[in-house]
């Protein structure tokens, strides 16, 4: 009998890509490969690439580098954000056989006839306007969390983001096939299901394929309280004018979702906002972190910040700093400002010199320091669940509170994947957190 291609993957960027990794790696399965780590010799490597940061550029090429060393005659193919966007400069990179766009990547096991290597990468990548068609995938088997991806595209035009060109428009999963899948992969042992999309408050737009929609991000919600064996639902990132009172309060009551929220500020200054074409002030964020607290007190709260826009003065940063510091927040992602081509952005006057951007950067990422310790500090004492991961770091396992602490405890195979009640002790000198057990849940 013939041996068995072997395909192997790389995911750059957000937890969407890891759940759209996922789903293209079984379609090989499906088709007879056998799915090898990225480390080992593949006849076809697949890189998912990322147009968020700059890096992702740098990255894309080390990476080719790196198949091409474990094998020199195997297939690169690229796909994702970045293949959308650039799928000439990808395919120029040596080594590059293949480059798919947001509409062509599920079908990758189409365009692979002979793998043979080619002088010139191919590119097939649509208009981004013909991406209106929507995928369902979800991650499993990597991690001890599955990423749920329910949304993608975003019809929002913030003036510094590619996002919109590089996956087009909203469009959303039908909640039926979201419940399904939802099912599915709590029949695995799974505990936890982390909601993903582009920007996922959206969800029900696009529904139909048009925009007609039926369902709110709200039903989503409620909805999939209902499913069987899911221990644990955490949203992943909501914008805050689309995060609702009537969800804030559900998430307080329901049985799954934890209370952990990650809402993007981007910046705590009303100029800065609406130079980027935000779709809120200040004020409305502030009114969401205030119904949180309300509900639920010990949530944990993280922001995405951008620093360094066009246009940003010490003033407007000094603006966003006092904004976060004040507000009672968890922790900081914090983005430096890249440009990007075709964004308004790009064009914009007033400039933030590097420096600049890389100082107020640290500034906001060691007050991150600060409001991590300051929420871990104030969980001390109290009892609550922890889910374990599956790896052995240094002899300890880690894991993640309902609230997302970050606990260690000494290795024990048997902890992986269970969720026990522990008690907050003391915080670790790495940062994370010790723990007591108090009784075994599953």
């Amino acid at each position: 009998m013939e041996n068995k291609k072997k395909v192997a993957f790389y995911t750059l960027g957000c937890k969407l890509n890891f759940s759209e990794t996922s789903t293209i790696a079984r379609n090989f399965q499906d088709e007879g490969f056998d799915r090898v780590d990225f480390e080992q010799i593949a006849d076809i490597y697949v890189i998912n690439t990322c147009s968020v940061t700059d890096n992702a550029d740098k990255q894309f090429k080390q990476i080719v580098k790196k198949a091409m060393k474990l094998n020199d005659k195997a297939f690169v193919a690229a796909v994702g954000c970045y293949a959308q966007l650039k799928p000439e400069e990808l395919a120029s990179v040596d080594g590059v056989d293949l480059v798919l766009g947001a509409t062509e990547k599920f079908k990758i096991t189409d365009y692979l006839n002979d793998l043979s290597k080619n002088d010139m990468g191919e590119v097939h990548s649509c208009e981004i306007s013909e991406a209106d068609f929507y995928v369902g995938s979800y991650s499993i088997g990597d991690r001890t969390r599955a990423f749920l991806k329910v949304q993608d595209g975003c019809d929002y035009k913030c003036t510094y983001c590619t996002i919109p060109l590089a996956r087009g428009i909203s469009r959303s999963d039908e909640l039926e096939n979201v419940l399904h899948n939802a099912k599915e992969i709590s029949s695995q042992n799974i505990k936890e299901i982390v909601l993903t999309g582009v920007n996922i408050g959206d969800y029900g737009k696009g529904e139909f394929g048009n925009k007609k929609h039926e369902h709110t991000f709200l039903d989503l919600v409620k909805a999939l309280d209902e499913v069987e064996g899911i221990e644990r639902l955490r949203i992943s990132s909501i914008e805050p004018n689309l995060l609702k009172n009537e969800t804030i309060e559900f998430v307080a009551n329901s049985r799954t979702f934890v209370p952990h929220f990650h809402i993007p500020l981007q910046s705590g200054s009303n100029d800065i906002l609406k130079l980027m074409k935000r779709r809120y002030l200040r004020e409305v964020y502030t009114d969401r972190v205030n119904k949180i607290r309300q509900v639920m007190p010990n949530a944990c709260i993280g922001v995405d910040v951008i620093v360094g826009f066009p246009g940003e003065t010490d003033e407007h940063f000094l603006e966003t700093y006092h904004f976060l510091n004040e507000m009672d927040i968890s922790y900081l992602h914090v983005f430096t400002y890249s440009e990007r081509d075709n964004t308004e952005a790009v064009e914009m006057d007033g400039v933030i010199p590097a420096n600049v951007r890389s100082k107020r950067s640290k500034m906001l990422r060691g007050l991150s320091v600060k409001k991590r310790r300051a929420f871990y500090e104030s969980q001390l004492g109290s009892t609550r669940t922890a889910l374990f991961e599956s790896e052995n770091k240094e002899g300890y396992i880690h894991g993640f509170t309902e609230n997302y602490v970050k606990v260690k405890t000494p290795w024990n195979p048997e902890l992986v994947n269970t969720l026990h009640e522990i008690t907050l002790t003391k915080i670790d000198e790495d940062g994370s957190v010790r723990l007591d057990f108090v009784k075994e849940l599953v």
